[in-house]
């Protein structure tokens, strides 16, 4: 007895990571199983990321160049006297465009040249987050653009939960055959991009099967506050748990087990 080809979804607790691998464009014309491996795993941050923006405007270009690198070489230093992760520490390319506003209703203005740069660091204590924060001389001219918490092991992490999501959805893919007596006989795709085929089912929509682990609630998220000087008043940094989620879809092709 020919078995058709089924769609049969399976939503698995497992963990997660980064790397895609390419997505089949087409489904199989024989029978297939297609499976959804779902993973998620919850750390504590062991990094806090720090974001700044260094800007000016200035009728001469050279004047606003000036400016910002006196602005990104001060914060270089806060970042090293600071205990930044060396490996963290970043200044992107200057930036140069013309800056022009509404002067009257209708009527933009050319008021020169602004030049910025962008730069960004991590801590691996929350100590030496707030020693930098009030070390920098924060403004108009010297913004704090953003702070978050991080996972120095974040890629290593990731590819090893992938690999665990694959292996997840080989044993479903292998439960599922054997129990509509079919056997698997071969791989046909394997992707972290949902499908959209005719089944309907699009990234985001799968739904979770009944036998599905979750796992308890992580507690809710400590914030600190800390004092930067300048413009920015009290900053909330988050340092609660970190949760990562991928998905492996794959399509394992099918016989009659007979």
């Amino acid at each position: 007895m020919k078995l058709p080809s089924i769609l049969l979804w399976t939503s698995l607790l497992a963990t997660a990571a980064p790397h895609a691998w390419a997505q089949a464009n087409t489904l199989p014309s024989q029978p297939h199983l297609l499976v959804k491996g779902e993973g998620t795993r919850t750390v504590m941050p062991d990094r806090y990321v720090v974001e700044l923006l260094a800007s000016s405007v200035n009728t001469q270009p050279d004047a606003a160049r000036q400016s910002v690198q006196g602005n990104v070489e001060a914060a270089l230093s806060a970042f090293k006297r600071n205990h930044a992760v060396p490996a963290t520490v970043r200044a992107d390319n200057l930036s140069i465009q013309p800056e022009q506003r509404y002067t009257a209703p209708g009527r933009l203005d050319y008021v020169g040249t602004r030049v910025s740069r962008r730069l960004k660091g991590a801590f691996s204590s929350s100590k030496d987050l707030q020693a930098f924060l009030r070390a920098v001389d924060a403004g108009e001219d010297l913004q704090i653009s953003g702070m978050r918490p991080g996972y120095s092991g974040e890629q290593a992490l990731r590819a090893e939960l992938k690999s665990e999501a694959a292996t997840q959805t080989r044993e479903s893919a292998r439960r599922l055959a054997e129990a509509y007596g079919a056997r698997i006989t071969g791989l046909y795709s394997i992707s972290d991009v949902a499908p959209n085929f005719a089944y309907g089912i699009q990234a985001g929509s799968w739904p979770r099967s009944d036998n599905m682990v979750i796992p308890p609630a992580p507690p809710a998220p400590a914030s600190m506050d800390v004092q930067t000087t300048g413009s920015r008043g009290t900053e909330a940094v988050e340092s609660g748990p970190i949760t990562y989620t991928e998905n492996v879809y794959a399509i394992f092709l099918i016989s009659d087990g007979t």
